[in-house]
């Protein structure tokens, strides 16, 4: 019998190494008929260039993948003859994907996006998800508040961390942090450092890299529960038992405008209006509103970040305030828990750092202008990492008010002391959070 070879469709997706490789891994890997002809890259500096690994894209694609500029789209669509565009990065406006589609289209492909039920996996163990409507809502402390709560349950939670795959993708593809000098060992960065201290901190695992399926078969051996620990505004990974969503009222509205933030919103089992302290009663009402409007049915969680500092005393003091660096990216926040420390702790001045930036840090300074007297944590790179250093270094300050969640003295090695700000969640209103994941986990 003659064989007929079958006519692959061709597909390229739009990413930011992260959500783009797992809905390959997951949809397209094994698929004899999809054609994966590229990936776009954009968002994070230095991560188009590359090639998603023939080790993890598997028998179908011996020379594994390339990455490209997402600006190349047009080029690439017609260079390939490409037959679908899928969209699979976050927080971003709805009006972006759909300036995405109009690009993908006009050059000749179709336009998709993949659903929950195409990339959530099933665990063997009760999954407990973390996510938000943007990114800077809060959604790390309230992950460590869920941990804690199943802690005191005297049940082991293990954290699974939203992908961050800027190095080498096949050493990335499944990672486990224990402690500080796995840190090291896998070059994490900055970003990465941010996500994983806190819960090495408090003596959790976790897991993060790029083939979540083998990663969630790792961390079932040791859980009791899997904590999906959220990035951006993305959806989980993982099918969840109890999904919580947190929205942010310093940020109205933005909880039906992004992408896929407004999805979380509507699938949610609890959701979570954080820094009600510092919301007027006019945005916490629009907030509750738009819960309502869309998922009635969810549980409503009212909380505050409360602030600690760790370190010298910054009153009287001059002082130059880091914060998080895709909270002021992504997140679109002119500033952070740095700013609010600097005002409440009675800092004498936060000393603007522009005259004085260099290299990606002043770019990234000049690309946001109405940034408050600030630095952004930026540091994806080894190099990017020695720009912030050398940046702190040359301001004229008393004391860096870091309110990363690393510590940044011991990573950088700074010329000034450095005072931490910490934040961890206070719940204020409903039903308690530890009542409602316990609740959860007995229905499972």
């Amino acid at each position: 019998m003659e064989h007929v070879e079958v006519e692959r469709t061709k597909v390229i997706i739009m990413g930011a190494a992260g959500r783009d490789f797992h809905d390959f891994n997951v949809v397209y890997r094994d698929d004899p008929g999809v054609e994966v002809v590229a990936f776009t890259a954009t968002q994070i500096p230095g991560i188009d260039g590359r090639r998603y690994p023939p080790e993890l894209a598997g028998e179908l694609y011996p020379k594994g993948i390339p990455i490209a500029p997402e600006e190349d789209l047009e080029e690439l669509v017609l260079e390939y003859d490409v037959d679908l565009v899928i969209f699979s990065y976050s927080d971003v406006p709805h009006e972006t994907v759909m300036h995405a589609a109009s690009r993908a289209m006009s050059a000749g492909a179709d336009f998709g996006l993949i659903g929950p039920r195409g990339i959530m996996l099933e665990s063997s163990k009760p999954v407990v998800a973390v996510c938000a409507v943007r990114t800077g809502c809060g959604k790390s402390q309230t992950t460590r508040a869920v941990a804690a709560a199943l802690a005191q349950r005297g049940l082991t939670p293990v954290v699974v961390r939203h992908p961050m795959p800027y190095g080498d993708l096949a050493a990335q593809r499944v990672q486990r942090f224990a402690n500080h000098e796995d840190l090291a060992r896998h070059d994490t960065t900055i970003e990465e450092r941010e996500e994983y201290e806190p819960h090495l901190e408090a003596g959790r695992v976790v897991f993060a890299g790029v083939d979540y399926e083998a990663i969630l078969r790792e961390a079932e051996k040791e859980a009791d529960v899997v904590l999906w620990d959220g990035g951006n505004n993305d959806l989980p990974f993982f099918l969840p038992d109890l999904y919580i969503v947190v929205v942010d009222p310093l940020r109205p509205g933005h909880e039906q405008r992004f992408h896929p933030g407004e999805t979380n919103l509507r699938m949610a089992d609890v959701v979570v209006i954080n820094k009600i302290d510092s919301a007027s009663e006019a945005d916490l009402d629009a907030v509750m509103a738009s819960i309502e409007a869309v998922n009635p049915e969810a549980e409503i969680v009212t909380a505050r970040s409360d602030l600690f500092l760790d370190g010298p005393s910054i009153e009287g003091k001059r002082v130059v305030v880091v914060e998080d660096g895709p909270t002021l990216t992504h997140g679109g926040m002119t500033y952070g828990a740095g700013v609010v420390a600097a005002r409440r702790f009675g800092a004498a001045e936060m000393v603007d750092p522009r005259k004085v930036a260099i290299g990606s840090i002043h770019t990234v300074l000049e690309r946001y202008p109405d940034l408050e007297p600030l630095v952004p944590a930026m540091g994806y790179g080894e190099r990017q990492m020695a720009e912030l250093k050398e940046t702190l270094d040359r301001v004229d300050a008393d004391i860096v008010l870091a309110a990363t969640p690393i510590d940044l003295g011991r990573l950088l090695e700074l010329d000034k002391p450095v005072t931490r700000v910490r934040y961890e969640l206070a719940q204020v209103g409903g039903r308690p959070l530890a009542e409602l994941v316990a609740e959860a986990l007995e229905a499972d």
